[in-house]
């Protein structure tokens, strides 16, 4: 079986370089959903280098970065699962308490009908976010 991770999956690319993707995908009612993937084939966060585990990390928490500043949500969920895809790669999701799913997690049923928060230019405003913050931002 073809792993659908291993090549540069359906998106649009926010950010890349030799070791992972950003994208911003398409995700029915939550806009600004985010991926970041790690282009090697591996299951865990276990399995990188302390390194390349820092660097997918600053890379997840940039993109967090981005989206608070872009999109200011109510809050931001993270999560790695790899149930169905056991191929490492993050979820970065904005939410607003206005969504239909939240305070429950997106997979969950919907609650409501979600309100619209999307935003003319998104891609750009996120990449242009990514590129003008630096990387550590937060880091003391």
């Amino acid at each position: 079986m073809t792993c659908p991770l291993c090549t540069l999956p359906a998106g649009e690319l926010l950010y890349e370089d030799a070791r992972l993707w950003v994208l911003l995908v398409e995700e029915a009612g939550y806009p600004g959903f985010c991926r970041v993937i790690w282009k090697q084939h591996v299951r865990e966060m276990s399995d990188l280098s302390a390194a390349d585990a820092r660097h997918l990390l600053d890379w997840v928490l940039h993109t967090e970065r981005a989206l608070r500043q872009v999109m200011q949500p109510e809050k931001i969920n993270l999560a790695s699962l790899g149930n169905v895809v056991p191929h490492l790669h993050w979820h970065v999701i904005p939410r607003f308490a206005d969504d239909a799913h939240f305070p429950s997690p997106i997979w969950a049923s919907p609650q409501r009908e979600g309100a619209d928060h999307n935003q003319a230019g998104l891609a750009d405003s996120l990449r242009a976010a990514l590129k003008n913050q630096p990387l550590a931002a937060a880091v003391q």
